[in-house]
Formats: structure tokens, C-alpha cells, sequence
């Protein structure tokens, strides 16, 4: 059983999506969660591409519950962008989002951990795109493959402070981003039809990926550190069906 009680988690872009699911799954296994997101969310309001942002969350979260016991990196931008049409802004503010931002938050709660000599859990909502990716999501593929390497890092060198850090290699869910991006793009029935021919016939759910993340901030999962479990339907590396 993926028991949170008594824990305090934070849980960033948990304002829609993967982030509401997995706070929505902490909070029904006991858990004090403290939501955050850029848009409002019921708990701390903060954009990841400002450099004290990080900082600023741990912080709050905090003062609000006395101390922070685990972590989950839900937010990330998804925004397009190949070799051929990427520009500096673009690069920035998504390294800024999916790889600095996590760092940061990552390094304060280890911190704060040690500081206390807690133990404590940290997943990190990475991608499948972290083993190569497509060619319009060159620089998203990129920060979600260093986001991959800090979670073993970070991992391998705080596993005898008690400190757990794994991650999820998401694969396509239809989140409402997602669904809205697509519809304006390709149209709206687009999508469903690339989910029929999925092979269950569907996507992975942000529910399905809850479940996973909650279990992993979980004793449950214990004593599992470094790993990034792959949350799809095709298997890295094999040939196309």
C-alpha cells in the first residue's frame, strides 16, 4: 500500500494535469500536499522560469507545514521546437523550467533534509522522450534527458542520507495542454484517433502515472533509488511493431 500519512509533499504544475492528478493521489493516501503552480492552484503561486522560484516554494512550504518531506517535478513546458527552427528564447525558458527549476528544488529539499537528518522521497516526471525524442521536441528532449541524469545523481549520492530520487519516463497523455494544443493545431478529432491506434487502444492516463509517482514517494517502494520507469506502450529500444 502507498501510505503517505503524516507526509508533507510538494507537488509543482499541480494547478491541471499530471501535477493535480498526483497531488489528488497523495492527499488519498494521507499525505499533506502543498500544490504549486504558475497558475492558481489552492496552494503556492510561482513561475518556474524565475530563477528564486524554487527557493521561494521550499520557503513557504515550510513556514506553512514545518518541514518538507518529499517532492514530485510534475511541471514542464512542452513548447515545440526542432534543430532546424529552435531559437535562444525557446532553449532557455525550457531549460529554465524542466531542468534548472527541478535542480534547484531538488537541492533545497536535500538540504533541508539533511539539515533535520530526515529521510525523504523526490520524483521527478521526466519523458519518454528522454531516450531520443522527436524531431519537434529536440530541446524538450534535452532537458527531460538531464533531468533523467540529476535523478541517478542525486540518487547515488544521497542514498545513504536516506534520501530516495526516482523518475517517470511519461509517454503520451492527453492532458488538457496537450488536448488544447493538438485541437488548435491538427483539429479536434485528431488526437482520438491517434489514441485509437494506440495499442490498448488508448493513453496512458495522468491517473495511471499517479498512482506510480505516489508509490514511489512511498515506503512501499523502498529501498528502489536511481530509477526512471518507463510509462508507456512500446519498449525503448525495440523495433516498430
Amino acid at each position: 500500500m502507498s501510505d503517505l500519512t503524516g507526509k508533507v509533499i510538494v507537488v509543482t504544475g499541480a494547478a491541471r494535469g499530471i501535477g493535480a492528478a498526483i497531488a489528488k493521489g497523495a492527499l488519498a493516501q494521507g499525505a499533506e500536499v502543498i500544490p504549486t503552480d504558475r497558475d492558481p492552484c489552492g496552494g503556492i503561486v510561482a513561475d518556474l522560469s524565475e530563477p528564486d522560484a524554487p527557493e521561494r516554494i521550499l520557503s513557504e512550504a515550510i513556514a506553512q507545514a514545518g518541514r518538507v518531506d518529499g517532492l514530485v517535478n510534475a511541471a514542464g513546458l512542452t513548447t515545440r521546437a526542432s534543430f532546424e527552427d529552435a531559437d535562444v528564447a525557446r532553449f532557455d525558458t525550457l531549460v529554465a523550467v524542466n531542468l534548472r527549476a527541478p535542480f534547484f528544488l531538488m537541492s533545497g529539499l536535500i538540504r533541508h533534509l539533511k539539515a533535520r537528518g530526515a529521510g525523504g522521497a523526490i520524483v521527478n516526471i521526466q519523458s519518454m522522450n528522454a531516450h531520443c525524442g522527436v524531431p519537434d521536441l529536440a530541446i524538450y528532449a534535452g532537458t527531460k534527458g538531464g533531468l533523467q541524469t540529476l535523478t541517478k545523481n542525486a540518487a547515488q549520492h544521497h542514498v545513504a542520507d536516506r534520501i530516495r530520487v526516482n523518475g517517470i519516463n511519461l509517454g503520451w497523455v492527453a492532458t488538457e495542454t496537450e488536448t488544447a494544443l493538438h485541437a488548435a493545431e491538427k483539429g479536434p478529432g485528431w488526437l482520438d484517433a491517434q489514441a485509437a491506434a494506440q495499442p490498448l487502444g488508448r493513453f496512458v492516463t495522468a491517473e495511471e502515472c499517479a498512482a506510480q509517482a505516489v508509490w514511489l514517494l512511498s515506503e512501499a517502494s523502498a529501498p528502489m533509488t536511481g530509477v526512471s520507469l518507463d510509462l508507456e506502450q512500446w519498449v525503448a529500444g525495440a523495433p516498430p511493431c
